[in-house]
């Protein structure tokens, strides 16, 4: 069976490989004659899943020792609630930059457990890029600055994070976590939704710096990182089957050279449908600045909804999924995370070359 061509915008496409060895130990997981979602979350088995899925984590993104690792649920909008509940001093408030959709609803949230300010917002130009760091000012007392490190649905990607000093920086990397090098020491704490470069929908990355871990009574057990740090995130019962696919993910993107084999075949991605838009005179036209565009998400439009309409169903009839650009922004978007192989891109680039001289 031919495998898509899929460029959603998440959840996204696993690696065949992955999927091929979860295939391989659905009803067998290592000799237990059971599925992997058949096992207890306190068995031995299930155990080497969860601290393979760790360990590796560890390895490739180089987590220092002082930071903790858990593997949580609710996706990244849980996470815009946990942040400022469990970080949030209400006495000298936080600091969000905006740059998108999904920083709005993280400052919304952040509302709503305390006084915050907005560090810096490129909202009224319309999201085309990410804001210069000069531009960004916060309070020296704030309790933390958070900026959302990739917009999915306007294909900004920030190229370089702000020195935040002793106020500690949080990040949402739900779209491009795993994808390039980073100083994990930069960020007080990252979290990232797992469905587009780490595994399926289901399961949450937190990395947290383990001084900003905190007791507070006043905190819902279950929304307290000290309660999942203090059981390995083994507080209630995880999302087993996610963090399985989740360390098959972590163990292919080891056996590809790691995130710096990784972080090079993206940026040779992103540089095919680039090129193919930047040398079309205008017929495809990027949203994002140049300065400010993402490897992970690319947005474009065409010269009407005419010529949009046509290009999306001429991309479905030639098994292309999910070049539709998200309903507020309109035109086209390719998502070409850490799975998506160059062969891909290169088949779109050449399609898109092909339209052009078909329909100009």
């Amino acid at each position: 069976m031919a495998r898509a061509y899929n460029f959603n915008a998440g959840p996204a496409t696993l690696p065949e490989e992955v999927l091929l060895k979860a295939q391989k130990e659905f009803l067998d997981f290592e000799g237990s004659h059971m599925s992997v979602m058949e096992l207890s979350h306190r068995s031995k088995e299930y155990s080497k899943v969860h601290d393979k899925a760790s360990a590796l984590l560890r390895e490739l993104m180089e987590i220092p020792p002082d930071y903790e690792i858990l593997f949580l649920q609710g996706g990244a909008s849980l996470q815009f609630s946990m942040v400022p509940m469990n970080l949030l001093d209400r006495n000298h408030g936080a600091s969000y930059i905006l740059t998108g959709s999904w920083s709005e609803k993280a400052l919304k949230e952040a509302k709503k457990v305390g006084p915050v300010e907005i560090a810096a917002s490129t909202k009224e130009s319309g999201y085309h890029a990410i804001p210069p760091l000069e531009d960004i000012h916060w309070k020296q007392e704030t309790s933390y600055v958070h900026l959302t490190s990739n917009n999915t649905i306007y294909g900004t990607q920030w190229q370089e994070y702000p020195q935040t000093g002793q106020v500690p920086l949080i990040a949402d990397m739900s779209s491009d976590i795993l994808s390039k090098k980073i100083d994990v020491s930069r960020f007080g704490l990252i979290y990232a939704g797992a469905q587009k470069n780490l595994g399926p929908s289901g399961v949450t990355v937190v990395i947290i710096r383990k001084d900003l871990i905190k007791h507070d009574d006043s905190l819902p057990t279950m929304l307290s990182y000290e309660t999942h740090a203090n059981s390995k995130s083994l507080y209630n019962t995880p999302p087993t089957l996610a963090i399985y696919l989740l360390s098959l993910v972590l163990e292919w993107a080891k056996d590809q050279g790691g995130v710096s084999q990784i972080e090079k075949n993206n940026q040779q991605k992103a540089k095919l449908i680039y090129d193919a838009i930047d040398e079309s005179n205008g017929f495809y036209t990027g949203h994002a600045s140049l300065e400010s565009r993402s490897h992970m998400n690319i947005t474009f439009t065409l010269p009407s909804s005419e010529l949009t309409e046509k290009f999306l169903q001429e991309a479905g009839d030639a098994g292309f999924i999910g070049l539709s650009g998200h309903r507020s922004v309109g035109g086209c978007r390719a998502s070409i995370y850490n799975a998506v192989p160059v062969e891909h891109c290169l088949i779109l680039a050449e399609f898109m070359k092909k339209f052009q001289k078909t329909n100009s």
